[in-house]
């Protein structure tokens, strides 16, 4: 009988020839297992290098909140629906979104932007009486007059212009005083926005609008052209890094001057036709030109006539929404206009323990202010010293604006 060879097996099983076989036999355990200890430690490095990037994002609030909402948004595209109900103004009650053609028509309206963020839309689109007594949330910081059924847009301080839609708003009722906004939807429970994007200004969508004008934290100005998109949220400026956007508005037309307010409380304000007008991806041109350390607190439109400047020093060393500061309001008249690109002239003399301006606006009057509840604050009289000092606000101001539209 012919001896069995001690690699039979493996030369039966895989073809190999007897030599081939031997040197397998030969060979040593660790050699045979070297590729899957390669495999193994191949899958440790990924492992690693999971476990860091996750803890990574646990100890980075700002990177924890990017991702979060990343997440949301995927979310929120693979299983979102239509919203199925609205809200009747008159009833309260909800109905199908199917039959809302019959019970809400195209009727003409304003949506209002409170200065809690608030967001609804009035029953009609009589003007705004300006009039009344104080009541909470009546602090209106931007109008515009559209349509039940209309899209209208919010300029962001991202620079993006979103698009929503007015019926899905809350409705007010019209009242023979000043508006306000109790019961109104906070703009962050009906509008998708990024991290610490917040809503500036309130626009409409239609195709002859005259255009927009947006001033940034670093004093850049810019006027863009009208340019209505089928999406639901598109840039209208491009903003460098660590820019911002402090104040946007829809321009009625030329004869509106643009103005700046930079918290070492110097204003400035030039005719918006000066300013030309750029497409979307611009990044502006120089508007205010800053002192060092300084920042633009307000920025916005008016026209000269019958409007004010409210301006409110405190210390840049004070908690937000801590320091209750001095306030003063001043006829906008009293400011000279200066040409684009300079530092503009003095709006407000600091006291002792102040150094900066925690907030400003300019107007029609009346202005009125609010705290961060919405609850109203008395503002003082005009005084008619374009660089006086103010007097104690009494309590923090959050919000200042009117209770009309800003260029009525």
């Amino acid at each position: 009988m012919t001896p069995l060879l001690r690699g039979q097996p493996l030369i039966e099983a895989f073809d190999l020839t007897e030599i081939q076989a031997n040197y397998i036999l030969d060979m040593q355990l660790r050699r045979l297992t070297k590729f899957s200890r390669i495999d193994l430690e191949a899958e440790r490095n990924d492992l690693t290098a999971t476990i860091a990037d996750l803890q990574g994002i646990i100890d980075d609030p700002v990177r924890l909140r990017q991702v979060v909402i990343a997440e949301l948004d995927d979310v929120a595209r693979t299983h979102g629906t239509p919203r199925r109900t609205v809200l009747l103004a008159s009833g309260g009650t909800a109905v199908s979104a199917v039959t809302t053609p019959l019970e809400i028509g195209d009727d003409p309206c304003w949506v209002l932007l409170s200065s809690a963020g608030l967001l609804a839309r009035t029953d009609g689109a009589e003007p705004l009486p300006a009039g009344g007594s104080r009541v909470q949330h009546d602090v209106i910081v931007s109008a515009i007059r559209t349509t039940a059924r209309a899209d209208f847009g919010v300029i962001t301080s991202q620079g993006r212009l979103v698009r929503a839609h007015a019926i899905e708003l809350p409705a007010v009722p019209g009242t023979a005083s000043a508006p306000n906004l109790q019961g109104a939807a906070p703009a962050t429970e009906l509008l998708q926005l990024l991290g610490d994007e917040r809503i500036l200004a309130l626009t409409t969508l239609d195709e002859g609008t005259h255009g927009w004008a947006l001033g940034t934290r670093r004093g850049v100005v810019k006027r863009v052209n009208p340019e209505i998109l089928s999406k639901d949220a598109w840039e209208i400026i491009r903003l460098e890094d660590g820019d911002v956007v402090v104040g946007a508005v829809e321009l009625p037309d030329d004869d509106v001057d643009l103005v700046f307010i930079a918290s070492d409380s110097q204003l400035l304000h030039f005719p918006a036709a000066g300013v030309r007008p750029q497409g979307r991806a611009g990044g502006g041109m120089a508007g205010i030109k800053l002192s060092r350390d300084a920042r633009v607190v307000f920025f916005g439109v008016t026209r000269r006539s019958g409007a004010v400047v409210v301006s409110v020093g405190g210390s840049s060393e004070a908690l937000p929404g801590t320091d209750t500061g001095t306030v003063k309001v001043t006829p906008f008249e009293e400011y000279p206009g200066k040409g684009r690109g300079t530092g503009g002239v003095r709006c407000h003399r600091f006291l002792r323990g102040e150094d900066v301006l925690t907030s400003a606006w300019v107007g029609a009057a009346p202005a009125i202010a609010a705290a961060a509840s919405g609850a109203p604050i008395d503002l003082p009289v005009l005084d008619p010293r374009r660089d006086g000092s103010g007097i104690p606000a009494g309590q923090p101001i959050a919000g200042i604006g009117s209770r009309q539209h800003p260029l009525a």
